[in-house]
């Protein structure tokens, strides 16, 4: 599938074209800003782009009114038609967040029934009671998701509801043309719904992919040939920094070798998860990593162990922002500044990954491992990769079989001789195709 050598680039729209977070019904065309950051986006390496909620909505994008009409905060449906021929003609798929776990209390069958209730046609869209009460006083009380009033649950037994739904995403399809769908809260989500999401969506665009938001626990419960394509490896993302922080690299390849390693009960050595350091809902890497010397190097760990890469809009270039501070302080507006040092290395790791079959395919083992260094290798029918990460300030040798003496470092582009030992100089990353 198309996904599983993609590297993936996330935008919160809202939030990057400076939208308000009150929806204020005012009409600005400020979807049209993305057009601008295309030529970025391609030149970063990424050839997926998923969009974070877009359509209308009461504040942030998750509480949706409307799921057939881009939010008037951010323009028009034609203006997101736009932005989207804009991406696909560069080669870039087009990724949208389907939020079905839930709707915003603007939603017009929701306010059907608190105008109507029990006379209300869609009163069984939600779970309702008539004999209690709410939050916000409404004379009734309904569900809201993990007690967020705003974010009213719905029934996805119902298969009006459901229906609905479906139509929603053969409309996206149908006029943007788009390539999958990451799903909000998939571990909340009817398991009947996203069987019947996938059966649905396969008939709509060959290889159309669907990414679910996972937090925990087996994978593959929503992972499999009837649901999800792939989830979100949050396992990982806590490993990873995690790992830098500590100056223990063991806690990161033990979630590797356990998700990914040569043992019969590896959990998902044939699944292609979602690979990131942070997005919209968590503190941004470059404010979490205590050692900024660690900050390409959880990147280029990031890029080499199995998964689909994805980079959050902002993150390429080290800005900095932390979950205390509220969630608009994590997806801020702003305009691409000049390139640095991080984003080049990002490109060059981007380039890297859709260029090598092992990066895609490879199998994960562990060749070397102490607390501030890892070696690991990639493999796979059409070729081989090595992993190398230096955490400390000092140079290390790594000692192992390697196989061979020399190989292309492929981030640098430079030769790397490896036959006595791998030289590893101080907070140092590469991505090693021997030859």
């Amino acid at each position: 599938m198309w996904a599983y050598e993609s590297v993936f680039y996330q935008i919160y729209p809202l939030g990057l074209c400076g939208a308000p977070f009150e929806n204020d019904g005012v009409q600005e065309h400020r979807i049209l800003k993305i057009l601008d950051l295309v030529d970025h986006i391609a030149k970063l390496g990424c050839n997926a782009v998923y969009f974070s909620p877009l359509f209308e909505s009461d504040t942030h994008g998750y509480n949706t009114r409307d799921f057939f009409k881009i939010d008037t905060r951010l323009g028009t449906n034609e203006d997101f038609k736009k932005v989207c021929d804009a991406l696909h003609k560069r080669g870039i798929k087009v990724i949208l967040d389907g939020v079905f776990n839930h709707v915003g209390r603007g939603f017009y069958q929701f306010q059907d029934v608190l105008q109507k209730r029990w006379e209300s046609k869609y009163k069984d869209w939600f779970y309702i009671n008539f004999d209690g009460n709410s939050y916000y006083n409404d004379g009734l009380y309904y569900d809201g998701w993990e007690g967020n009033y705003d974010l009213v649950k719905l029934n996805l037994h119902n298969n009006e509801v459901v229906e609905y739904l479906l139509s929603a995403v053969k409309r996206w399809v149908d006029e943007y043309d788009i390539d999958g769908l990451r799903l909000d809260v998939a571990y909340c989500l009817d398991r009947d719904f996203l069987k019947r999401l996938r059966s649905y969506s396969d008939t709509l665009k060959d290889e159309f992919f669907l990414v679910g938001e996972i937090l925990g626990g087996d994978y593959k419960v929503i992972m499999n040939d009837e649901m999800c394509h792939s989830v979100t490896n949050y396992e990982c993302y806590k490993g990873l920094y995690s790992s830098f922080n500590s100056m223990n690299l063991f806690e990161i390849i033990h979630s590797l070798l356990r998700q990914f390693g040569p043992e019969n009960w590896t959990l998902y050595r044939d699944k292609h998860l979602l690979s990131f350091v942070d997005n919209h809902d968590v503190t941004r890497v470059a404010s979490i990593l205590s050692n900024p010397e660690h900050l390409k190097l959880i990147y280029t760990l990031m890029y080499g162990m199995p998964g689909i890469p994805i980079i959050y809009y902002g993150s390429e270039w080290g800005f900095k922002a932390e979950k205390k501070d509220g969630d608009p302080a994590l997806r801020p507006a702003f305009d691409a500044p000049e390139w640095n040092d991080l984003t080049d290395h990002i490109a060059a790791l981007s380039k890297a990954e859709k260029e090598c079959k092992a990066l895609q395919y490879g199998d994960f083992k562990s060749l070397v491992l102490t607390n501030r260094q890892c070696v690991f290798e990639r493999e796979c029918a059409d070729g081989r990769v090595m992993v190398a990460i230096n955490a400390d300030s000092e140079e290390y040798r790594a000692d192992f079989n390697a196989r061979a003496g020399r190989a292309k470092d492929l981030i640098t582009g430079e030769t790397v001789d490896f036959g006595g030992g791998l030289k590893m100089p101080g907070y140092s990353g590469m991505i090693l195709e021997p030859y």
